[in-house]
């Protein structure tokens, strides 16, 4: 009786413990570097001009399926890829948030051209600079957890992985590759029946999907600020010397810039690829104010420093950063 009696006590005791130190309610757990965080630096990028200017690269979105075992199966057609679709739109969202890119619809062309036939507008398309392809290597979910004595804790876990590449539009090269990666999860635990419950969360795999592609912009991102910046003359009218490029991409008034001649274009026969020359430099200009509201309509107004472009056209020049 009196082994009952202590069992009953430790019982009711491990209960009241349980009351007492109840789990708080689940919560989501992010990659290392949190959602808001990384949404803050993209933030920030989009929000101030850059120390330096930054050459913006006109991209457009191209192939993103589904490469997982996730969401295949015999009585699904492989062009019908919603998971696909999804990620096609957060890279996109993504991208154009992180200020660093001017992005081009693709993949809805269809529908752009439709809506400009139904106005008679003339659809005008722009060239890109790259293409991004790419797919989800990885996508799913386990659930694990531990039982122990008067206990019970459960956590789902959320993962995908993503693979993109950047390809140049006019050769078909790859110029750069990146991988990103995402988590997301949710914890519950109970002490003697009592603690916190949750079911089954279907957003942890959009959340984990949103990491990855917040790890692939950033690291897109730094790959721009490692390029050289250039741009060209659009009009010369006297003293005033107009340039493509505002305060968007890093000008400011204040800033020189060199005005270098374009070089030769020859074709090398080791690698088959072009090779432009390295141009002379013949003169400097110094930034005085800007103009436009994007961009994809900013210009800055420069004078002469140094040098002369008497006897150049515009088109065989180009305008360089070398701090």
């Amino acid at each position: 009786m009196t082994n009952q009696r202590s069992l009953l006590a430790l019982a009711i005791g491990a209960a009241l413990a349980g009351c007492a130190t109840q789990s708080p309610p689940s919560r989501q757990v992010e990659a290392p570097q949190s959602l808001e965080a990384q949404r803050a630096a993209q933030a920030q990028l989009a929000a101030q001009a850059p120390a330096k200017p930054m050459l913006k690269r006109k991209i457009a979105l191209g192939r993103v399926t589904n490469e997982s075992v996730y969401g295949h199966s015999l009585l699904r057609d492989r062009n019908d890829d919603p998971l696909g679709k999804q990620v096609t739109d957060m890279l996109s969202k993504a991208l154009t948030e992180s200020g660093a890119f001017i992005v081009l619809e693709r993949p809805d062309i269809g529908r752009i051209k439709d809506e400009a036939a139904l106005t008679g507008a003339k659809l005008e398309l722009v060239g890109v600079d790259a293409l991004v392809v790419g797919s989800v290597t990885e996508f799913g979910r386990k659930v694990v957890g531990e039982t122990g004595f008067l206990s019970d804790s459960k956590k789902q876990i959320a993962f995908a992985k993503m693979d993109v590449r950047l390809v140049d539009s006019t050769t078909g090269q790859v110029f750069k590759a990146v991988s990103g990666s995402g988590e997301a999860s949710t914890q519950t635990a109970s002490v003697a029946g009592f603690g916190s419950q949750a079911s089954y969360d279907g957003t942890l795999g959009d959340t984990a999907l949103r990491n990855a592609v917040s790890e692939i912009v950033n690291k897109m991102s730094n790959e721009l600020l490692s390029r050289p910046w250039q741009t060209s003359i659009l009009q010369r009218q006297g003293d005033r010397i107009f340039i493509s490029g505002g305060k968007s991409q890093g000008l400011k008034p204040g800033m020189t810039l060199a005005v270098e001649t374009r070089g030769e274009r020859v074709k090398s026969p080791q690698t088959g690829f072009t090779i432009t020359l390295p141009g002379q430099e013949v003169a400097k200009i110094k930034v005085e104010s800007s103009f436009g509201d994007n961009e994809t309509n900013e210009g800055s107004v420069a004078t002469l420093v140094s040098g002369k472009l008497d006897g150049y056209k515009i088109e065989t020049l180009t305008v360089v950063s070398k701090e």
